[in-house]
């Protein structure tokens, strides 16, 4: 195996392998070393050790989005993950990240992004292409509650963000959960303070970030403690 840094690609489509190949042979000082065409090729690849950093998509037969991230983190730990797709919900380059992706891009990207950025992952850093840089900062910015929210928030805290975000009133809440309205502001303001947000619009990004909005057929307020 070659000095240089090692590098995976796995598309599945082999028109783009070859031009990414070409690509990063021609303008990074890195060696490509095997390719696949799906996440779970990928994952039977045998080297004598792990590549340096994976190339993948994340839109393939198979494993799809942050589930291809994880697994191919799993399978090769002493590799760093750059994911090039055509997906750029924030959502799903947030959950991304999470999962153990370096680098983050967009096939739409200049081609002359991806030597840099895989220079950049290389060096330790992490990598959103420019166009997607704000997510980089919310990913980080607010990286704890999207971990953990339990840590914040108690289980009733949790179901009074639940009740706001999906529209009710103080008095509604209260009525549904057969406490005060007194007691419902006071767990309002503790959620507000806990989660650093102001106002009811941020309270329902909060709940939507963190995943307290739930399906309403599949939970209902419990009758426990104040």
């Amino acid at each position: 195996m070659s000095d240089l840094p090692a590098v995976m690609l796995v598309d599945d489509h082999a028109v783009v392998r070859a031009g990414i190949r070409m690509l990063l042979e021609s303008q990074a000082d890195v060696s490509v070393v095997a390719e696949a065409s799906s996440a779970e090729e990928a994952l039977e690849v045998r080297l004598d050790r792990d590549p340096d950093v994976i190339v993948t998509d994340l839109s393939m037969g198979g494993l799809r989005g942050a589930s291809v991230v994880e697994a191919l983190v799993e399978r090769f730990p002493d590799s760093v993950v750059m994911v090039l797709s055509m997906v750029d919900s924030p959502a799903d380059v947030r959950r991304t990240m999470d999962a153990g992706a370096k680098g983050y891009m967009l096939k739409g990207a200049a081609a002359s992004e991806l030597p840099d950025a895989i220079g950049r992952i290389l060096r330790g850093e992490l990598y959103v292409q420019p166009a997607l840089g704000a997510l980089l900062a919310g990913h980080a910015s607010k990286h704890a509650i999207h971990a953990d929210p339990t840590t914040a928030l108690t289980p009733r805290e949790r179901e009074v963000l639940r009740l706001l975000a999906a529209g009710h009133t103080n008095p509604e809440i209260a009525a549904l959960l057969f406490l005060s309205p007194r007691t419902i502001e006071s767990h309002r303001a503790n959620i507000l303070r806990k989660l650093g947000v102001r106002s009811r619009a941020d309270l329902v990004r909060a709940a939507a970030e963190i995943g307290s909005v739930e399906d309403q057929d599949d939970q209902q307020p419990s009758d426990g403690d104040e």
